[in-house]
């Protein structure tokens, strides 16, 4: 697939780890952070996962050994969840350790909805042992507001999305200025009762309306961060970074970049055309 990755450059940073590092050297020289995330989901055989564990501990050792400003995202499909609980625990472990050993944080990305509550109550049963872990919650969820109610309990930090995946009207809202209202009464949630959350999208309205919110509430800036994908509004990260915001870029990288990168066209018409360009331009 290699061939072709010319497609998807503009939203994965690389099929290589050196590739994707070099990214993180240049969004760190221009003062911002980054998640890396190997892309791969739904994996189905064990060599290839316990290979996909082996890149995430060797990417922990790379981003100290650079001292580089950089977390992971990982997904559980990704890591066995596929294949076997016992089996997915026993990577997550691994991955975990070593990242706690370097004071790193881990983030549990949230796939569709069939793999939602077996993401959550693994999630849960880790975070009796490790603390240096978060989760992603989408707000198109119906029971998204729940999840944040036990969320902000347990002081669990929470990234909050729209959510990508196509879900049924019976699980989710369908209309994007319904899901806008969700997101901001969820992000109103965590920023009054949560543990440093991160607001991940590119949406103008929601972020100035975030904004707003922790200035009116007395939210210090550094009490919460947004966070935007590789390749998208790379002049808005700026802006938001020099007005003292904390902004985290979302950087995949890996050979398994097509359903990601089916995801990125979906969300967005210009996507499209940005690809149609570089097709015609070569």
């Amino acid at each position: 697939m290699s061939r072709f990755f010319f497609l998807a450059k503009r939203f994965v940073a690389g099929e290589s780890l050196d590739a994707a590092l070099n990214v993180v050297r240049e969004l760190n020289a221009r003062g911002l952070d980054v998640t890396l995330n190997l892309l791969g989901e739904r994996g189905k055989d064990r060599t290839r996962v316990e290979e996909g564990v082996q890149q995430y501990l060797i990417l922990l050792d790379r981003i100290c050994e650079g001292k580089l400003r950089a977390n992971i995202s990982i997904k559980l499909s990704h890591l066995g969840q596929e294949i076997d609980d016992v089996f997915c625990l026993e990577n997550l472990h691994q991955i975990l350790e070593h990242a706690e050993q370097y004071h790193n944080f881990v983030r549990f990305d949230m796939e569709g909805s069939d793999y939602l509550q077996r993401t959550l109550d693994m999630f849960y049963s880790l975070y009796e042992r490790y603390q240096n872990v978060g989760v992603v919650i989408q707000a198109m969820l119906h029971r998204s507001p729940h999840d944040i109610f036990v969320l902000n309990e347990n002081q669990i930090r929470v990234r909050l999305c729209k959510g990508s995946y196509k879900e049924s009207e019976g699980l989710a809202l369908q209309e994007m200025p319904n899901i806008r209202q969700a997101f901001l009464a969820i992000a109103e949630t965590l920023l009054t009762g949560g543990r440093y959350p991160a607001f991940a999208t590119h949406d103008d309205f929601l972020v100035e309306a975030i904004k707003d919110y922790a200035e009116t509430n007395g939210i210090a800036k550094d009490q919460f961060e947004f966070q935007m994908l590789f390749g998208l509004r790379p002049l808005r990260q700026q802006e938001l970074s020099k007005q003292g915001y904390r902004v985290r870029v979302y950087v995949p990288f890996g050979t398994e970049w097509m359903p990601y990168f089916y995801r990125r066209l979906r969300e967005r018409k210009e996507n499209v055309w940005f690809v149609l360009n570089n097709i015609f331009r070569r």
